[in-house]
């Protein structure tokens, strides 16, 4: 077959192929273009998720009834004054975004400058009419109407309208973050999905459009090094979702989708966060115009950085510097339903007189300070194995202090051997002393482990535990570096190791548990990583063996030393998993238990 040239129409259509996917795609084109106009104002209006009806109002500078035509040329554009197209600074600037959505739809575009009349131009599905005059404000109107409706072979692999108008309002959702000067509207099938003041502070924009609850559980990061700057909020550790559909990343006020930010956040979050769960966040990244191609993609979706481990250790260095900062903070959000789970007795509990009534208590057990278990619904199986007891204890009789001294409080009990009970000034403080304690190890650890000064402790008896040889093999293979983490271990025998002593901070911990686990995170590491440069891992191994277990009863300095500590260490409001170590019910929260609100 010889070489020929292909209609115009068909090289729209082909062109239309790469830009223009599915609504969201020529609904980002459109904003994009709005944005480049300079509007400080755009409407969206969607019709079937966009499948039926799509219309972007903006009140930029408009386009002059001259140039309309050449507006739905193949590569003309106004964006590039010049030939560097490596220092552009526009979303757009392919010139091939409107042509493309007319070849494929029936398009309308009307536009009117300052101090000009309006004019409309309408195109079906490639094939444009004449100009006509209009009465409009000033600015510009895209309509598309009847996207792909005469290419079938198109039109059929589109998804319902409900997954169609997700992906559109991800795109509006992305598009607003970055440009927090801009009023957004968004309405679809009739309803204001979205009403975005412009001139909103980037951390009220960022929380209105992920999630309204980030306003009060984020750290701000900020961080410039060699003429790059980070900026933006990402949550704390003890606020995640399930997946990392919540991750923002904008270079240059572009929002890309770039797996790099995936990793920087998974290893700064690292010891903060369990591996199925994901922090929210949106990081504005600045870069120099000569340092970052954003031409690599037909949609402007991804981009290339001349020194991606740079980049990489940014997101890293500034997330990291943002949660040490965060100190004790932890969220502090009660699920709608909680309160449900409160029992609220319309009846006496009881049916002996008050003076026949008889309460256990057990001074020598140690086991709580109150009398009985939390009155939760299914508290019957949940504490099942816990005799309600209570105690007098001097130190639990303390003033409390002011909430600038002690934030956490004063103890004032155990419930259940696992959670303390304080007293805050400003409301009842629950600490999960297992995790705040794992937690608190973890920190002291990882100090330790950098300063090179693990203290070890010999055990009064070595203790012999048995793995699989493969297990023994990689254990033996590290046992220096063990011995610098304050773990002296010993080969004995083809499937068995000895340990002779253990980091003293540790204390009586579960040694068989710890080798095992270190085993297994040897396993995952491989042979090329050392420990040390996996000292988090390793120093969250062995925190988690050597904290004060659930079940075992503190006396009230013990649990007020606890609180203490976790007023001064960094990271204690999440344990080494993700979850909060402690939560407070505030004064108002409990008058609402009791119907006193």
């Amino acid at each position: 077959m010889s070489i020929r040239r292909l209609p115009e129409t068909l090289v729209n259509r082909i062109a239309a192929g790469e830009v223009v996917e599915r609504p969201a795609s020529a609904l980002k084109e459109l904003i994009e273009n709005a944005l480049d106009a300079g509007a400080g104002a755009i409407a969206v209006t969607l019709r079937g998720g966009g499948l039926d009806g799509i219309a972007v109002t903006d009140d930029g500078h408009g386009i002059a009834c001259a140039e309309m035509p050449l507006a739905l040329e193949r590569h003309a554009t106004s964006k590039l004054p010049d030939e560097a197209i490596e220092r552009v600074r526009t979303l757009g600037f392919r010139g091939e975004a409107l042509p493309s959505i007319a070849s494929v739809s029936r398009f309308t575009l009307s536009s009117r400058p300052r101090g000009a009349d309006g004019w409309r131009l309408r195109c079906d599905n490639g094939v444009a009419g004449p100009l006509e005059p209009c009465a409009m404000p000033f600015g510009t109107r895209v309509e598309v109407e009847g996207l792909f409706e005469r290419v079938p072979a198109r039109r059929k692999f589109l998804r319902s309208a409900r997954a169609e108008y997700a992906a559109c309002l991800d795109i509006v959702r992305r598009l607003a973050m970055a440009r927090g000067d801009v009023g957004f509207v968004l309405e679809h099938d009739g309803r204001r999905v979205l009403s975005l003041p412009a001139g909103q502070e980037r951390e009220d924009r960022v929380a209105q459009l992920i999630d309204r609850e980030l306003a009060d559980n984020h750290v701000v990061v900020d961080l410039e090094r060699e003429g790059v700057s980070l900026s933006g909020i990402a949550s704390l550790p003890t606020f995640h979702r399930g997946s990392a559909d919540h991750q923002y990343l904008l270079v240059n006020g572009r929002p890309v989708k770039d797996r790099l930010l995936v990793g920087a956040v998974r290893g700064a979050y690292a010891d903060f966060i369990a591996r199925d769960r994901h922090p929210v966040l949106a990081l504005f990244l600045t870069v120099p115009l000569e340092d970052v191609d954003v031409n690599v993609h037909p949609a402007k979706t991804e981009v290339r950085f001349r020194d991606p481990a740079f980049i990489r250790g940014m997101i890293v260095s500034g997330l990291r510097r943002a949660l040490d900062a965060a100190g004790m903070r932890v969220v502090n959000r009660a699920e709608a339903s909680s309160t449900d789970l409160w029992q609220r007795e319309t009846a006496p509990a009881f049916s002996l007189p008050l003076e026949e009534r008889s309460w256990s208590a057990s001074p020598s057990s140690g086991g709580g300070a109150y009398g009985g278990t939390p009155l939760l619904a299914d508290g019957q199986v949940r504490f099942a194995g816990f005799t309600p007891s209570a105690r007098d204890d001097a130190g639990a009789r303390e003033a409390v202090p002011a909430e600038r001294d002690y934030p956490l409080g004063t103890a004032r009990g155990q419930v259940a051997r696992t959670y303390i009970v304080a007293e805050a000034e400003d409301g009842l403080v629950l600490v999960d002393q297992h995790a705040a304690h794992e937690r608190l190890v973890l920190e002291r650890m990882r100090k330790a482990l950098v300063d090179g000064t693990v203290a070890r402790q010999a055990l009064l008896l070595p203790e012999v535990i048995e793995l699989d040889e493969p297990a023994c093999d990689r254990i033996e293979a590290r046992t220096a570096e063990l011995s610098e983490l304050g773990l002296e271990i010993e080969r004995f025998g083809p499937a068995a190791v000895l340990v002779r002593a253990a980091p003293a901070m540790l204390g009586l911990a579960d040694i068989a548990g710890l080798v095992r686990d270190l085993a297994d995170d040897l396993a995952a590491l491989g042979d090329a990583t050392s420990l040390k440069g996996r000292l988090d891992l390793v120093a969250a191994t062995m925190a988690c063996h050597g904290s004060v277990r659930a079940g075992r009863v503190l006396s009230v300095p013990e649990m007020n030393a606890l609180l203490r500590e976790m007023e001064v260490t960094p990271h204690s409001g999440q344990c080494n998993h993700g979850r909060p170590t402690w939560i407070k019910l505030a004064h108002g929260d409990i008058e609402k238990l009791f119907g006193r609100h």
